[in-house]
This record gives structure tokens, C-alpha cells and sequence, in this order.
């Protein structure tokens, strides 16, 4: 997905085109601000299989903000109000201006073949930053109050109720439906509510469908159905702004399966599990996790036999052979992150025609519930998870006035290259970084066996947000003496159907 400092959005997708709408793109909003207020733009893009979005998303040395570039001319990008040089709000309804540049590509790489995107001119993003307004104000004022996202709803029957729900044409519009609930049945349970309107069954938009075509369906459906469906209030805004109602933009309830986000740390015998590439009776082949050690990194990040692989390190390994992925978690030598989903799972999301990867559970939740905890325990919880400190940390620093407030050096004696200094109420003494932590990775990039001067031109590229992958001082020396050579952590041997490898 990334090459050098900028991002290609013109990769094939292959999720389901009926997730699209009647309406293409060509959206713009209405703004009677003033003309010194910033008005951000709404640009909705919409493609069909084997089409390109036309434009590129970049993070460059000399602006601010996740920037659009080379918009194809006459490409959707244009079409849809898209400009070289505006600055990336929000995707599908998500604000991303401080979120790092890999995740953004990879939502909307998720988006599928319709692309929701809140812009803002260049130069006036440039302005609103110097000026020190806060951009994430900004978007809300944008926004319409009481807006609610679209919830995506499975619903398996009972033997009280079945589904618990019908639905109702609106007069005089077609494609357009009405929920009714059977009070405390099987749909109330799995988060729809009474007057909610239906958007999308099992992967099809029911827009353009008559009634007798949506009970036929309803019919045909069995014990469960996952449904889209958002409150009557928020449709209406949604329409006004000629916004699409998407999967990608949903919040979820009750899903049978969902992918899994785990993360492992080495032990002195690499990870504990095998990965192998496994041809199906139907003729496809997955990247498996198979034969889980006891004990091991594996089984204690969570990991089940039998699991498919779907990301490494945030990366899709769809487009991966079996011995890049394998690089790529020799390379991640004190953390890796790998994104797994049952077999079952897989198959539900490609039934739907959605990615599986649009709701994946990881950590986030529980660094949530910390957030909710009350000061006096949450200095607790903090001491706590600092004395843990075998662990690497995740930091993520954005720059202030005085940039990111800390120093890097090398010190002949001591492997890594570390932190040599930390300003006082700086950014990265907000983000957790201390003193003689060893740099491991920057932006997701290695740098242990980097020379300083390569580290801080890494670090010195980025313009606002910057990621960095530490590890204490004591911990990385005893790492690095326990470290395992190569050889020891991964073999390969080749069969007639597989290739494995041990990790």
C-alpha cells in the first residue's frame, strides 16, 4: 500500500458492488459561513470493479495533514470535487487528521467501491493550523447535531419471535422501508429499534427493490440475517448532505465473527505456532495458523489452530507469498501483530461482500475502558502498566510548538539508538517516553541496526505525527543478549500442497 512518503489508492478491490448506491458522487457542501471560516467539502466517491479512485494520499516534508495528490483528470477523484493539495479530514465519517498515515490508507482501502471523504482546501488547512485552531472543532461545526452512524445487525431467530421484525414501504418511495419490532424478540436484541430504516440485507441495497422482492428475500434467509439499518432522523441528514449510508461507516451488533488483532512477543524460541499455506477442496489457498506450542507467545497472545491469516503488522497478506509474510515476521523481532479470523468467519464477511477486517477486535477497547477510569485509579493503572516492562511500548508523539521535545543518540557502548533527552510538559513526555528507551521501530519501520544519523532523518521527515515502538534500556540489553539467531526461529520445508514455516 505504502511506497516512499505517499500512498497509491488504485488498487483492485473485490468487495461486493452491490453496496453501492442509486446516486454517484458529486457531492459539495452547502456553506453560508463567512468567507474567513473554512469550509470543509464533502466528496463522495463511487467505482466499479476493476476502476481506480483516482488520486494518491500523501504525508510530504513541507505540509501538514494527510495531503490528496495527482488527481487523475476526468478520473472519480475530480468527478466527485476532489483538489490537488487538500488536506484528508475524515474517512467514511471517522476523523483521521491525527491518526498515522498507514491506518488511514488501510480505511480506505476497507471502504469497498464507495469512498465517503470530508476535505479541506490546502491553503486553508495551512491557516486553520497556524492559527492554532483546532481542526477536530472545526469538523464538528460541520457536522449536524444528533447524527447517529448506521448500526449493521445480525439477527438470528428464536423460537419465541423468529427474526422479530417486518418492514414497511414508505408511501410514495420506492426502496424505502420502515422496521416494526416484536417488543424484547430477536431483532431488538441485536441492536435494531423501533422506526429504524432498512439501508442493506445480506449485502444487497434493498433501494432499488419493491416490497414483494424484499419479503421474498426475508423468506429465503433462514435462521439469521445481518441487516443495516440507521434511526429515520439521521437518514434525513444523510440525504440532505447526498451522503451514502455504508457498512464501512457502521457501528456493529451481535456479528457471529469477528477478526482478531494479536499481538506477540518472541520468546527465546521464536513464537510457538507453524504458518502454512493450505490449498481448500474448492481450490483456494490461506495462509493457516497451525500447531500452536503450549505455553508459548502464540498461546498466550490468544492464537487458535486452524486460524487464517489476514494481516501482518497492519499489512493485507493477500497479495503476499508465503515467504514475504515469513520476512516480514522474522523482521518484527520484538513485536509482531497479526490479524487472524476463523475459516466460518471468512466465509460469512464474503457472503456479505464486506472485508472482514471492518470490525476486528484488538486492545482498543480495553485502553478505552482506562480512559473511563477515574484519575486517582487511573495513576494506578498507569504505574502499574509501567512497571511491565518487558513489554515494548507504542508512542505515539504529535508535534507541538517546540516539535516532537526529544533527543536521539548513540552510545558506542550500548546497543540501539536511544532517548537522550526529554523537554519537560513536551509532547513526547506526553506520550510516555523516558530517558534511555531504545528506539526500535519508527513509523512501523526497523531502525535497531540503523546509524543515528538514518533514525533522525526518519524522525525529522515527519511533519505532525510520529510513531514510535520503544523499549526500556535493561529489558532491550537482555533481549538482545537472549536474542535468537535466524536459522533458529524459522525453517521452511515445501510439500506437494503446502509451505510451512515455523515461527
Amino acid at each position: 500500500m505504502t511506497s516512499g512518503r505517499g500512498v497509491t489508492l488504485t488498487e483492485k478491490f473485490t468487495q461486493n458492488p452491490k453496496e453501492g448506491i442509486d446516486n454517484p458522487a458529486m457531492v459539495f457542501t452547502d456553506c453560508t459561513d463567512s468567507v474567513s471560516t473554512p469550509r470543509p467539502r464533502l466528496c463522495v466517491l463511487k467505482r466499479e470493479d476493476g476502476e481506480a479512485f483516482g488520486f494518491n494520499l500523501r504525508v510530504e516534508r513541507d505540509c501538514n495533514g494527510h495531503v490528496i495528490r495527482n488527481v487523475v483528470s476526468g478520473g472519480i477523484a475530480e468527478r466527485s470535487g476532489l483538489r490537488d493539495g487538500d488536506r484528508l479530514l475524515e474517512v467514511n465519517n471517522c476523523y483521521i487528521d491525527d491518526v498515522p498515515h498507514p491506518e488511514v490508507s488501510r480505511k480506505i482501502k476497507l471502504s469497498g467501491h464507495q469512498l465517503c471523504l470530508l476535505v479541506l482546501d490546502g491553503e486553508e488547512y495551512e491557516q486553520t493550523v497556524s492559527q492554532g485552531q483546532n481542526l477536530q472543532t472545526l469538523v464538528k461545526a460541520h457536522k449536524e447535531e444528533g447524527c447517529k452512524p448506521p448500526r449493521l445487525c445480525h439477527i438470528t431467530k428464536d423460537s419465541a419471535s423468529g427474526l422479530g421484525i417486518s418492514f414497511t414501504p414508505l408511501e410514495g418511495e420506492r426502496g424505502r422501508f420502515s422496521v416494526s419490532l416484536v417488543k424484547g424478540g430477536a431483532a431488538e436484541k441485536a441492536g435494531v429499534c423501533k422506526g429504524d430504516h432498512l439501508v442493506w440485507m445480506n449485502g444487497a441495497m434493498v433501494s432499488h427493490l419493491t416490497h414483494a422482492a424484499l419479503s421474498r428475500m426475508m423468506k429465503k434467509c433462514g435462521n439469521a440475517i445481518t441487516i443495516l439499518v440507521i434511526d429515520s432522523e439521521s437518514e434525513k441528514i444523510y440525504m440532505q448532505k447526498t451522503m451514502p449510508i455504508l457498512p464501512a461507516m457502521a457501528v456493529s451488533h451481535k456479528l457471529p465473527f469477528k477478526a482478531r488483532k494479536l499481538h506477540l512477543i518472541p520468546g527465546p524460541s521464536g513464537y510457538g505456532f507453524l504458518l502454512r499455506l493450505e490449498k481448500t477442496p474448492s481450490g483456494n489457498t490461506y495462509h493457516v495458523l497451525r500447531e500452536v506450542d503450549k505455553g508459548s507467545p502464540a498461546e498466550k497472545g490468544g492464537m487458535k489452530d486452524g486460524e487464517l491469516l489476514l494481516e501482518v503488522n497492519g499489512e493485507s497478506v493477500e497479495s503476499l507469498q508465503h515467504d514475504d509474510i515469513v520476512d516480514r515476521v522474522r523482521l518484527s523481532r520484538t513485536q509482531v501483530s497479526l490479524t487472524t479470523i476463523t475459516p466460518s468467519g471468512l466465509d460469512f464477511y464474503t457472503k456479505l461482500g464486506l472485508s472482514p477486517l471492518l470490525f476486528c477486535e484488538d486492545d482498543a477497547a480495553e485502553e478505552e475502558k482506562d480512559e473511563n477510569v477515574p484519575a486517582s485509579a487511573e495513576v494506578q493503572l498507569s504505574s502499574k502498566k509501567n512497571s511491565d516492562s518487558c513489554s515494548p511500548r507504542l508512542c505515539t508523539v504529535q508535534k507541538g510548538p517546540l516539535g516532537f521535545g526529544f533527543d536521539l543518540d548513540h552510545v558506542p557502548q550500548r546497543p540501539g539508538i536511544s532517548i537522550s533527552q526529554v523537554a519537560s510538559g513536551g509532547s513526547a513526555e506526553k506520550a510516555g517516553l523516558v530517558v534511555g528507551d531504545v528506539v526500535l521501530e519508527v513509523n512501523g519501520q526497523n531502525v535497531e541496526k540503523k546509524q543515528l544519523e538514518d533514525v533522525m532523518k526518519l524522525v525529522e521527515k515527519e511533519k505532525s505525527i510520529l510513531s514510535l515502538l520503544i523499549k526500556d534500556q535493561t529489558s532491550y540489553n537482555k533481549m538482545t543478549t537472549a536474542d535468537v539467531s535466524t536459522s533458529d526461529v524459522t525453517s521452511k520445508e515445501e510439500e506437494d500442497d503446502y509451505e510451512i514455516s515455523v515461527l
